[in-house]
């Protein structure tokens, strides 16, 4: 899906039901050892001469399994199979270009990885690979994920560093468009995507949804551990965590989709024209949000009681002043004439200000100026140099930044991955 701007409106509500089970996700211990069905010894495939065995196949699915809660049927085999395959497929030609652009990932990396994944259950690494090891699953396989993971992610941000950075404009307009989408219902959400392209079709894609819906509804698995392993989605390696979702931004069936679940509650599979989707609400809110805005002034005193012509005149200056310096940028620059004074107001919260002051900048974007406005001690053009939603979990620019960088990331490594797919030879034994 394309980036939307998640942005936090004052009147959010809390965690609840499944969305709150699915924020503590982690390997459940008391779960029965998955069983597989008997798979042919051998070579499977081989992807630029690298061999896949069933051995790998195995382990890859019960790591699957064990990972996602998600418990293997007849009508689920064939999809998770897939995605083990899949996976491994992907994960070979990762390792074959970390080795070409000798991209290292040291065994430190891993370890601090295996804790931060162990610590969502309460336990240490070695602990969760003792715990995985009670049911057949080795600990390379779970160390050669996180070292493909880690390594993927250091080549495409060593490569496309340059490519993902994003401009001050870019960040003003999706700044812009949080403040304005916090007038809006939006939806704090986690996903789950399916794509036909990887699921061998969009009736693969919607069968393995509603499997997955399923077993996500009997409570057989988190939604979140489901997402990590079985989404599509560049927010998977968040566990589907895919921010906030803004009304009028996506496509008219997931809101109606979204608009109809409360808080807590899963939607149904979605189909889109992209593919199928699962939404799990965790907030909502009902929009027109409050701002923080950066404020400078250029004032002329004024009493209360001025005559009419010092009125006029104090707006006339004003006026001529704020044609001549029209934004943030080239008031710093300026020398104010005559009686002018430009002070630096600082942060303001709207909805603190005085009514008819708060009326005039509420429509201002960043890096921009007033009318002439007239309070008891001034007349003033205001500058609103920056703006963004209030609450304590607001979107500052800096994250805006990060996260336009780690989307475009996102797309250029699934691109340079279908080109490496499309290069590869890969075989069927």
């Amino acid at each position: 899906m394309a980036l939307t701007a998640p942005a936090l409106a004052q009147e959010a509500t809390p965690d609840t039901g499944s969305a709150a089970a699915a924020s503590a996700p982690g390997y459940d211990q008391n779960a029965p050892a998955p069983k597989l069905p008997q798979l042919s010894e051998g070579m499977l495939i081989s992807v630029n001469d690298d061999m896949i065995t069933s051995y790998d196949l195995k382990q890859r699915m019960l790591l699957l399994i064990v990972t996602s809660g998600v418990q293997v049927t007849q009508e689920n085999y064939g999809a998770f199979q897939q995605q083990a395959i899949n996976g491994l497929v992907d994960e070979r030609l990762q390792m074959q270009e970390l080795e070409h652009w000798k991209v290292k990932v040291g065994d430190d990396d891993i370890n601090e990885e295996l804790e931060r994944m162990a610590s969502q259950s309460g336990l240490t690494g070695e602990q969760l690979l003792a715990e995985l090891k009670k049911v057949g699953i080795e600990p390379a396989t779970l160390k050669a994920q996180i070292r493909a993971e880690a390594g993927w992610s250091r080549l495409v941000g060593g490569r496309y560093q340059s490519n993902a950075k994003v401009g001050t404009a870019q960040v003003d307009a999706t700044m812009d468009r949080i403040v304005a989408d916090g007038q809006k219902q939006q939806y704090l959400v986690a996903e789950i995507f399916l794509d036909p392209a990887q699921a061998g079709g969009m009736e693969n894609a919607q069968k393995g949804a509603q499997q997955l819906y399923n077993q996500l509804q009997a409570r057989a698995a988190p939604f979140q551990a489901v997402a990590r392993q079985f989404s599509n989605a560049p927010s998977a390696a968040q566990g589907g965590d895919a921010g906030w979702l803004v009304a009028d931004s996506v496509d008219p069936a997931i809101e109606a989709a979204l608009a109809a679940a409360q808080p807590g509650e899963m939607t149904p599979p979605i189909t889109t024209k992209d593919g199928v989707y699962i939404y799990l609400v965790r907030q909502k809110t009902s929009g027109d949000g409050d701002m923080v805005m950066h404020l400078k002034q250029a004032a002329i005193p004024l009493a209360p009681n001025a005559s009419a012509s010092e009125v006029a005149s104090a707006q006339s200056a004003l006026v001529s002043f704020r044609s001549k310096v029209s934004s943030c940028d080239a008031l710093d620059e300026a020398k104010a004439p005559g009686n002018i004074r430009v002070v630096d107001l600082g942060e303001a919260q709207l909805s603190t200000l005085l009514p008819d002051y708060a009326a005039a900048l509420k429509p201002l974007k960043g890096n921009s100026v007033s009318q002439p406005l007239r309070n008891s001690q001034f007349m003033n053009v205001v500058y609103v140099c920056d703006r963004r939603l209030a609450g304590e979990n607001a979107m500052t620019r800096e994250q805006v930044e990060s996260q336009l960088v780690n989307t475009r990331l996102s797309m250029l490594g699934k691109r340079y991955l279908r080109e490496l797919r499309g290069s590869a030879t890969i075989e069927n034994h």
